[in-house]
């Protein structure tokens, strides 16, 4: 699917005025009340339209009998979005207590359908956030959201699915095809974890401040779990051949440790291949093969 583009310009939704949530003041409101200038150290990059929110907030899924967790919400612009859209409960994690303090009168206007965590998200674990069906809906602050992905694709077990906002070239990575200049390590990793699909594209105009970036909506629907790999093998065969992506996997393929040439004939690939040509099925073939060698087995042929 073509990810949907949207313009700063879009006027809000109608919400139903009887909902205390959508009878609260607007978020400019809100930001002059409180201070809130965006700070860069931070990450913060703050989304006012309704409209556009609730486009990220309907993105997700049917939130109704979920339990979203929504990363850095500010002044509360997703999270109004996600439970005028029906999420059963969001659990919103911030590390700005000016935030905290602007989000007061949203808790009081949720009753009981949202809790504020004062705590730095690459600290936190999901499962312990909320209970099960877990969602994570977000506008990722741009300097750790690569970080805070990579965690979490590592407890899939955990979480039902995500919507995340990243710079519009990370998005590109994340969903990015063999061949291709933007192809890479996160790339595979969430492939082979993940059905990945840019849902939502923003120009920079849509934020306050205007990052110097385009941005973008992914949505990740998590796979079965793999049954035989484990994801440090993945991570560390993928690692080693973008590591040196110009190089053949002859070459690249050494730090591992085993012959590349044994290693790549047990996967069925060409030794002179490279890694930005491998498809997320060969990645998996050569990371079992290179996990079986360092179990101790033989590697499967």
């Amino acid at each position: 699917m073509t990810a949907e583009a949207v313009t700063a310009e879009a006027g809000s939704e109608a919400a139903n005025p009887a909902d205390p949530v959508a009878a609260l003041a607007p978020l400019r409101t809100v930001i002059q009340a409180h201070g809130l200038t965006a700070r860069k150290g931070l990450g913060q990059h703050f989304l006012m339209d309704l409209n556009l929110t609730r486009r990220i907030a309907r993105a997700a899924g049917p939130l109704s009998g979920a339990n979203v967790i929504e990363i850095g919400p500010g002044p509360g612009g997703l999270t109004r979005a996600l439970l005028l859209e029906g999420a059963a409960h969001v659990t919103a994690v911030e590390r700005d207590a000016r935030c905290i303090a602007a989000l007061a009168p949203l808790v009081d206007a949720a009753a009981g359908r949202l809790r504020l965590v004062e705590a730095d998200a690459l600290k936190v674990d999901p499962g312990e956030l909320a209970a099960a069906p877990r969602l994570i809906v977000a506008n990722l602050p741009y300097n750790v959201a690569s970080v805070l992905l990579v965690g979490w694709l590592k407890r899939l077990d955990a979480i039902a699915g995500m919507t995340l906002m990243f710079q519009a070239e990370v998005a590109d990575r994340l969903v990015a095809r063999p061949g291709t200049k933007a192809y890479g390590r996160l790339s595979v990793l969430t492939q082979w974890l993940t059905r990945a699909e840019v849902v939502l594209a923003l120009p920079a105009r849509a934020f306050t401040p205007p990052p110097k970036v385009a941005s973008a909506v992914v949505r990740f629907d998590p796979h079965p779990p793999d049954p035989e790999l484990r994801v440090p093998a993945m991570e560390a065969v993928v690692a080693a051949a973008f590591g040196q992506r110009r190089k053949m996997l002859r070459q690249s393929l050494k730090s591992l440790g085993p012959p590349p040439e044994a290693l790549l004939a047990a996967a069925d690939i060409a030794p002179t291949a490279r890694a930005d040509a491998l498809t997320v099925d060969e990645f998996r073939r050569l990371a079992l093969a290179w996990q079986e060698i360092q179990a101790g087995g033989s590697a499967p042929g």
